[in-house]
């Protein structure tokens, strides 16, 4: 064999599985998401009174 000739390999016995970075990334938003707790409420919104809407 010379050192230009491209080598062999052998077939792999199995296929590769691949993921899409895609759907790697959507993976990981998808887990901080579920795993982060949800926010506190702001303290300073609590006293403002709610407004109702107008009827038009």
């Amino acid at each position: 064999m010379s050192v230009t000739e491209p080598r062999k390999r052998p077939p792999r016995p199995y296929p590769l599985a691949g993921v899409s970075m895609r759907d790697l990334l959507a993976s990981c938003a998808a887990a901080e998401a579920v795993s982060t707790p949800p926010r506190l409420p702001d303290p300073s919104l609590k006293d403002r009174p709610v407004g109702r809407p107008e009827a038009a």
